[in-house]
C-alpha cells in the first residue's frame, strides 16, 4: 500500500488505548529493519527522520525508500519529519512525499507557537497530512536542539486545550517529564498531567523521549492517552553496537554487508519488542 497520513493511525490508536511506535532511522538498513519488524508484528508503523538526517540523505531519497517499503508492505506506514522549526525544510519534505511532520515552535512564546503551528497546519490540511506540535519543552538533545533540565517546562493542561483549539493541530506532544536521549536515572514522568491533558484534548498525544523508559511506565503512559511513542537514541546505540561487535571479532572486515546484516537483525529485534510494549503489534488489522 502507499504511504499514509498518520492522523487516522493515531486516532485509532488513541481510541483503542495503544500507541504506535515511531522510529527514527538514519540509513537504508535502519529503515528496512523497522519495516521488516512491522511486517512481522503486523503493526502500523511511523518511520521518522530528523532534520539532520534529511540534510544528510535528502528528503527525496528518504521518501523514495519509504515509498518502496510501503508499496511492498501489508501494513500501513507513515513517514514523519521529526522536530523541525524550519518552514523551508517542512515544505521540501511535503513536496518529497512525507505524510506527517512536526513543527517545533515550543521554544517560542505561546502566541508565536500558536501562529507558527497554525500556518503549518493550514498548508498540511490542503494535502491531508498530519501535523504534530510540542507544548512545553522536552528536555535533552534532539539533533541540534538542546533543552537543559532547568529549562524543560511541563505543559499546562489548559494551555494544551487552547493550543489545539486555536491551531487545529492533529497530534500534540506535551512535555510531561520525559527527555530526549538516554536517561541518567529514573524518568520523572507526571502521569497525572498526562491524564488531565488527555481529558481536555481530543487529539492523540505523543510521548517523546521513548528511549529507555521502563516498560511499566510506558504502559501506564499509553493507558492514559499517549498514542505515539518516539524512539531514536536507543535504536542508534543498538545498531552501532552490533557493528562494533563485528569489528571487535574481525577488525579486518571490509564488506559492509557483513556488518550491516547483524546491525539490521539487532535493530529489528529491538523494534519488535517496542511494538509489543506499545500494544501496536497485531493492530494492522484495524486498518483493513
Amino acid at each position: 500500500m502507499s504511504l499514509v497520513s498518520s492522523t487516522a493511525l493515531l486516532q485509532t490508536a488513541r481510541a483503542n488505548k495503544y500507541a504506535i511506535g515511531a522510529f527514527n532511522v538514519h540509513t537504508l538498513e535502519m529503515l528496512q529493519a523497522v519495516v521488516e519488524a512491522a511486517e512481522e508484528a503486523q503493526s502500523p508503523l511511523i518511520i521518522q527522520s530528523t532534520v539532520g538526517t534529511v540534510k544528510h540523505l535528502g528528503a527525496d531519497y528518504i521518501a523514495a525508500a519509504a515509498t518502496v517499503a510501503a508499496n511492498r508492505s501489508s501494513v500501513p506506514i507513515a513517514l514523519h519529519l521529526d522536530h523541525c522549526s524550519d518552514f523551508s525544510v517542512i515544505m521540501s519534505c511535503i513536496r518529497a512525499g512525507y505524510t506527517s511532520l512536526m513543527i517545533d515552535a515550543s521554544h517560542s512564546p505561546f502566541e508565536d507557537n500558536v501562529a507558527i503551528t497554525r500556518k503549518v497546519v493550514e498548508a498540511a490540511n490542503a494535502i491531508g497530512i498530519n501535523v504534530e506540535a510540542e507544548l512545553g519543552k522536552v528536555g535533552g538533545v534532539e539533533d541540534d536542539i538542546v533543552v537543559s533540565e532547568r529549562d524543560a517546562l511541563l505543559a499546562d493542561p489548559d494551555e494544551c486545550a487552547e493550543f489545539v483549539e486555536r491551531t487545529g493541530v492533529h497530534t500534540l506532544a506535551p512535555a510531561i517529564g520525559t527527555a530526549h536521549g538516554i536517561y541518567k536515572g529514573e524518568p520523572n514522568i507526571d502521569f497525572d498531567r498526562i491524564a488531565t491533558i488527555a481529558s481536555k484534548v481530543s487529539v492523540p498525544l505523543v510521548l517523546h523521549g521513548g528511549s529507555g523508559i521502563p516498560d511499566e511506565q510506558v504502559k501506564r503512559a499509553v493507558s492514559l492517552g499517549m498514542a505515539k511513542m518516539n524512539v531514536a537514541t536507543e535504536l542508534r546505540i543498538i545498531f552501532s553496537d552490533a557493528i562494533k561487535q563485528v569489528f571487535a571479532e574481525n577488525p579486518d572486515e571490509n564488506d559492509p554487508r557483513k556488518y550491516m546484516v547483524p546491525a539490521k537483525q539487532a535493530l529489528r529485534s529491538a523494534v519488535l519488542a517496542k511494538m509489543e510494549l506499545c500494544g501496536c503489534a497485531g493492530r494492522a488489522r484495524d486498518f483493513r
